[in-house]
Order: C-alpha cells, then sequence, then structure tokens
C-alpha cells in the first residue's frame, strides 16, 4: 500500500543516482592520527581535531572531573537554573584567549550563528555574506528576515560595491569566516575591518576553524593579522581544535548582556554538559601554555605542503592545516576517497551542497599529532597509479 512517506525513497534514490547519498561511518576508538574504522585500524586526514587534544589524557581527565564535581548535565537553560560555576570560568578563560572583555558560550556554532545573527539584524536591515560562507551562517542569515547581499568569495572590491548603496538601511553587518574549512584560505580581516568602519557596519566573524590554527600563539585570526579585538562579534567552536564541544562568542560586555537578552538559541537551550565545559577549560590552558602543540601543527603543514608541491597537487596559499584537492565529479571524488581507504588513509569525499556543484574534493586535514611516517603514507597514496587514474 502507498504510504504518504514514499517521496522519501524517492529523494534518497535521487541523492544516490547523483552520487550525493550520504551515510555513517562507524569509529570504533577515539578520535587521533590513527582510529580504528568499522574494524580497521586507519590514518585519519579528514578531522577537525587540529591539536589532537580529543583524545588528550589530561582533557579527558578534566572531562571526568568536571563530571564528578558539577554533574552529567546542566539541568536547565542558564538563564533558569543551569548557570554553572564552571561555565563562567570557561567564559572569562575563552575572553582572555581571544582578547576580548566577555565571552558567552552557546551549544554549538551552528546553534550560535542560528541565534546570534538574527538577534543583530531583522526586517529594515541588511547582510553582506561571502559567497562560501557555512551553511550555519547562511540559516542564521535567513532566519534574521533581513535583505541578503552575497558577495564573491574574499572580493572586497564586490563588498564596498554592495556597501556603497546600502546607507538606506537601518544596520549593516558583515558576516565572514576567518579560516573557511573546504578552501583552507584566509579572509583579510585588516580590510573587512576598516571597510566595515568606512561604511558604519557591524562586523561577524566565524572563527570555528581559526580558533587553535591561526596565529603564533592559535589565538585565531585576529592575531595571525596583528589585530586586536576589533571585529564586532567574533563567534568560535570548541569542538574543533578545542577537542571538546560547543561554541561561544567573544564581544564588549554590553553586546554579551544584549545576546543574553536576545539569542534565542541561548535563551532557549540547556547548558552545556559540565563534561564538554571542563575538557574545553584544559584544551585552552594547553593551548596557552603548551606552545609545542601549535609548533607540531605547523611543522606537519610545511611538510605537507612540501609533499603537496611535490606531487604537482594544489598547495593553500596560506599555511593552514587544511588541504583541499578538488575532483569536481561527485563519483570520481567518491570513487577515490574509496581507493585511499583500500590503502588505509581515511579522507572524506565532500559533496555538493556542502561545496558549489563541480566542485566536489578529498578535503585533506593534518594533525599536530601525525607523524613523518603518516605524512609519507598519506603522501604514497596519493602520488600511486590507482588515485591518479580516471574511472
Amino acid at each position: 500500500m502507498p504510504s504518504h512517506l514514499d517521496w522519501i525513497k524517492e529523494e534518497l534514490a535521487g541523492l544516490e543516482r547523483e552520487h550525493l547519498r550520504r551515510f555513517l561511518r562507524r569509529l570504533e576508538s577515539p578520535q587521533g592520527p590513527e582510529i580504528v574504522l568499522e574494524g580497521r585500524r586507519v590514518l585519519n586526514f579528514c578531522s577537525n581535531d587540529y591539536l589532537g587534544l580529543a583524545g588528550q589524557r589530561q582533557v579527558i581527565a578534566a572531562a571526568a572531573a568536571a563530571a564528578e564535581r558539577w554533574g552529567a548535565g546542566a539541568g536547565a537553560s542558564r538563564l533558569i537554573a543551569g548557570n554553572l560555576g564552571i561555565f563562567t570560568e570557561l567564559e572569562a578563560a575563552l575572553a582572555r584567549l581571544k582578547g576580548y572583555p566577555a565571552a558567552l558560550l552557546l551549544g554549538s556554532g551552528y546553534q550560535a550563528n542560528l541565534g546570534l545573527i538574527p538577534a543583530l539584524a531583522d526586517r529594515g536591515d541588511v547582510i553582506f555574506s561571502d559567497r562560501l560562507n557555512h551553511a550555519s551562517l547562511i540559516d542564521g542569515i535567513r532566519l534574521s528576515r533581513a535583505e541578503t547581499r552575497i558577495f564573491a568569495h574574499l572580493d572586497l572590491d564586490h563588498l564596498e560595491s554592495q556597501l556603497k548603496p546600502a546607507s538606506n538601511f537601518r544596520r549593516r553587518l558583515i558576516a565572514v569566516e576567518s579560516l573557511y574549512s573546504m578552501d583552507g584560505d584566509i579572509f583579510p580581516l585588516p580590510e573587512l575591518v576598516a571597510l566595515a568602519k568606512k561604511y558604519n557596519a557591524i562586523t561577524y566573524v566565524d572563527e570555528a576553524h581559526a580558533t587553535g590554527t591561526l596565529g603564533a600563539a592559535g589565538r585565531g585570526g585576529l592575531e595571525h593579522f596583528g589585530l586586536g579585538p576589533e571585529v564586532d562579534v567574533l563567534m568560535g567552536t570548541l569542538g574543533k581544535a578545542l577537542g571538546s564541544f560547543g561554541a561561544f562568542v567573544s564581544a564588549r560586555r554590553e553586546v554579551i548582556e544584549y545576546f543574553i537578552n536576545k539569542a534565542r538559541s541561548f535563551i532557549f537551550a540547556t547548558g552545556l554538559p559540565p563534561a564538554a565545559a571542563g575538557a574545553a577549560l584544559e584544551a585552552v590552558r594547553i593551548l596557552e601554555q603548551e606552545p609545542g602543540r601549535r609548533a607540531d601543527l605547523r611543522r606537519n603543514a610545511r611538510r605537507l605542503r612540501e609533499g603537496f608541491a611535490r606531487l604537482g597537487l594544489p598547495v593553500p596559499k596560506d599555511e593552514v592545516p587544511i588541504f583541499p584537492v578538488i575532483i569536481g565529479d561527485p563519483q570520481e571524488t567518491l570513487a577515490k576517497a574509496e581507493r585511499l581507504l583500500e590503502q588505509g588513509i581515511f579522507v572524506q569525499a565532500i559533496r555538493p551542497p556542502t561545496v558549489p556543484p563541480g566542485t566536489s574534493r578529498l578535503r585533506i586535514t593534518v594533525r599536530a599529532d601525525h607523524t613523518s611516517e603518516h605524512l609519507e603514507a598519506l603522501l604514497e597514496a596519493l602520488g600511486s597509479k590507482m588515485m591518479n587514474s580516471k574511472l
């Protein structure tokens, strides 16, 4: 008998035909440079755990200690009865890390962007968004109900051409990422700040992948460019280089107070699990006090850049831990990912809608705890005849 949900089967079949259907692979170990994937040990080159902190003993111990001290869950939203002391301690550490007066924890980077952007802009306002912004930024912008202007990726001239005629809007907001996770390129933040001042616009920068990876001390995009707290709203996550889960926003104190009162994804959400906050707090301490991890990450990124150059593969413009290898066709991209997996290298095939049509790619990420042997194994697999052959 036909079902009212039969259309879902048809949608899945359509994704399958286009080689765009996704599925979950089961990991049977913690994150690390080597992981157990569906019963097989492989090298992990697609994690965002850039500093190798998710499986670090001190971080795990801090998570356990926080759970023992504060419980398994927050028990309520922070405005009701869930404002645990460890949250304010972590916020102070994150504000210090980013060089801002204050910070506020949120449930995830996606949740942050869905709540913070609509708090800043509404009907009668306009938001300028980089064409390659993350889905969470795009969805937050849509929820805001503001007018939207899309400018070409990293194109400041195009952005300014859109800012010039926008003086009639009540508020103007520019939303970008500091480090783009699928392309490995960095937004020119000094020029962004200058343009925003010129046209009286709010700057909103997503630092999900920049925290821990950019800047001499891993403080992010502002440190990378030698800037102070010159961006109005700086969003970051705890679930990538900091090895835990959750997100935060850094800003002036009155802006943080405003978000406490206006950001719906903060107001109506339960606080983070205390274990996640404890892990993040220890990760911030490690980032600040153990610079060797950042040095290891930079060293491995340089080694991989040299290896990519030897193989004739595109090398990122900046020294970042993200190495996209654009294949184009989704079927060929899937096939190459499987060929790598056959050789013990785990790299995900990234396809639309995560990236624009025609730009399916292998997104390779390097970690601080990859060894030279790990890197050579990856480069050998990328240079093999099996990898370079067409379907």
